[in-house]
């Protein structure tokens, strides 16, 4: 595989700053290759990558899942329609979560407008289906994303 690129022949084709093809190359996302003189040379399929990347990126995927999916892909070429097929079908039930939860929070919402909070245990956002009355009176939340301890 040749890599003719560099990084800021990458980072003009992609639309990307050289600074994120760095961050994108540390968190194994993308890989270069050092030319004699040391400097990054990126092979072309680094582009598709990219805009992979990119398009799930803004759908909300998370870069350490995007990170183990483009592991899946082979080195040896860029990633095609049947490749992209493949990693959005994985993608799709985590995206119907988030979207089924966005839709609660902003059905639900409302009901904050005069509540302010001061009623944490009957709050549906907070403490949705009251799972904390189980655990007892006291504070029982582990950490700020909800899960009882």
């Amino acid at each position: 595989m040749a890599f003719p690129l560099s990084v800021g022949d990458v980072a003009a084709r992609s639309g990307v700053s050289v600074s994120t093809l760095h961050f994108y190359e540390r968190r194994g996302l993308i890989e270069s290759r050092r030319s004699v003189g040391n400097q990054r040379r990126y092979a072309r399929d680094v582009l598709r990558r990219i805009a992979v990347i990119r398009i799930a990126q803004r759908v909300g995927i998370p870069l350490e899942a995007i990170r183990e999916r483009l592991a899946t892909l082979p080195d040896s070429r860029a990633p095609g329609r049947a490749d992209w097929t493949r990693l959005s079908r994985q993608w799709r039930a985590e995206l119907d979560g988030r979207i089924a939860a966005l839709v609660q929070l902003r059905d639900t919402l409302d009901d904050c407008i005069g509540c302010g909070c001061l009623s944490l245990a009957r709050c549906r956002l907070r403490n949705p289906h009251d799972r904390a009355a189980d655990a007892g009176p006291g504070a029982h939340w582990r950490n700020p994303g909800g899960d009882l301890g």
